[in-house]
């Protein structure tokens, strides 16, 4: 029989009891409803996913790369229900499209350039990370209630940590000393540590608090350290998530894929050298012919042939999906297995993710943007620092003064505000902040 999972992964931080007259929904479609209506969802369609928004209207943007991750999130969870019918009764289609739908809203302005930035800015202050950011957004700053965020059920919560260990407990001292300017900053000596906040430590408590005792212990268990120098990594991470984070894998590395041929960014020749004949080296999912069908279609004219191309590799990837165990010592079905590709297909994926970080991110194009948009994120931030009861908005003025009221910093409620930017809006307040023209601040000071 299965083991019915404990109505605790239900459980919300703050008990609503809100009469909704003849509302049958559960309360993970609740969860998903509260991420689709928030102000945080909706800016992703204007922050960069790979290249910058507004170079081109055709490629995607956070937004639409968080709507595939999510399709493919529920392509996911019914392949694992035909394999695996004892794990049925456990998954749920709209909490793993909350998730997908829900990852990426706590990366900032500018793509990795933003986060390396904020990183840099709080490097005194419990650094910045995106994930972790996400999970402050979804338990702390979205207005849907006054002090608990969104107030999503446990189970989802659990469902969005990648990495479900706090800042000091991973976090290496920083090898590298301030930079002399910012214009100097290397975005390789300040990669961010993944992990939650130390300020939210708490948040994360009460979601851990329904594993049993060890089973929490084990599930926050770090990885062997590979760099004695680096930052360390937890090892863990729940079903559900790593369901999430094989649909965003897919999505990045097959879309963004796309994005890149179209625009012209990537070359067939450089394809066949990266892709192709490593693939067909280590044998895989493909056979040299369909390879050959696959890499003629997605370099060809005919928007068509591509979009069956990209389709194919998908449907490779999301069919091959299975479940296996992620530590013997786990008891609880949420922790037990987690999600993973089939080993021929897992190498198709990274050898499809390497491509796109190699060809598409590293680019020298790419870099030039992401290294503007670090720029201006770091001057934005030392501006609003120097004085932040002047130049921060009201609200935001006002969040800063409670903080420092309490003894904290007021930086984190800096790096709050600036990480909730859009692209184009942190580009027109720096334009407006620095920029020795006219300008009207109080149509951008309106919109947070």
């Amino acid at each position: 029989m299965t083991k019915a999972l404990s109505t605790d992964w239900h459980a919300r931080r703050y008990q609503e009891n809100k009469q909704r007259q003849d509302d049958q929904r559960n309360p993970f479609q609740r969860d998903k409803a509260r991420v689709l209506h928030s102000a945080a969802f909706r800016r992703l369609q204007a922050k960069t996913q790979v290249l910058g928004v507004g170079m081109n209207d055709f490629y995607r943007t956070r937004l639409t790369h968080s709507l595939e991750a999510s399709q493919i999130g529920s392509g996911l969870n019914a392949q694992l229900r035909l394999k695996f019918p004892d794990v049925a009764p456990w998954l749920d289609d709209h909490l793993v499209e909350t998730l997908c739908l829900a990852h990426d809203i706590g990366h900032p302005p500018f793509g990795h350039g933003g986060e390396v930035a904020l990183n840099y800015m709080m490097r005194e202050h419990g650094g910045f990370e995106g994930n972790g950011q996400t999970f402050r957004i979804l338990t702390r700053l979205e207005p849907y209630t006054q002090d608990f965020g969104m107030n999503l059920t446990r189970r989802t919560l659990l469902g969005v940590l990648k990495y479900p260990v706090c800042h000091g407990l991973v976090a290496k001292p920083a090898q590298h000393g301030p930079a002399a300017s910012f214009r100097q900053l290397k975005a390789a000596d300040w990669q961010p540590a993944k992990a939650v906040f130390d300020e939210d430590g708490e948040i994360l408590d009460w979601v851990l608090s329904a594993l049993p005792e060890a089973e929490r212990t084990q599930f926050q268990q770090l990885k062997p350290a590979r760099d004695p120098q680096g930052h360390a990594r937890s090892r863990f991470k729940s079903l559900d998530c790593a369901i999430m984070e094989l649909a965003d894998d897919i999505a990045y590395s097959v879309h963004d894929l796309e994005d890149a041929i179209v625009l012209g960014i990537v070359q067939a020749q450089r394809w066949q050298e990266q892709v192709v004949e490593p693939l067909i080296q280590r044998g895989g999912p493909f056979s040299p012919t369909q390879l050959g069908k696959i890499s003629q279609d997605l370099f060809c004219h005919e928007h068509h042939r591509r979009k069956d191309a990209i389709g194919t590799l998908v449907n490779a990837l999301v069919t091959s999906v299975t479940l296996v165990t992620q530590s013997d010592d786990f008891t609880l079905p949420l922790l037990a297995r987690i999600a993973r590709l089939e080993p021929d297909h897992h190498a198709l994926l990274k050898v499809l993710k390497g491509f796109v970080y190699t060809d598409v991110i590293r680019k020298p194009e790419v870099q030039l943007l992401e290294f503007k948009g670090q720029q201006m994120v770091m001057e934005l931030f030392e501006a609003f620092a120097s004085d932040p009861e002047r130049l921060l908005p009201v609200t935001t003025a006002r969040r800063w003064q409670d903080q420092v009221a309490r003894g904290h910093s007021g930086n984190r409620v800096i790096a709050d505000y600036i990480s909730g930017m859009t692209d184009e809006f942190a580009a027109r307040l720096h334009e407006n902040l620095f920029t020795p023209r006219s300008g009207n601040l109080f149509e951008l000071q309106s919109r947070l």
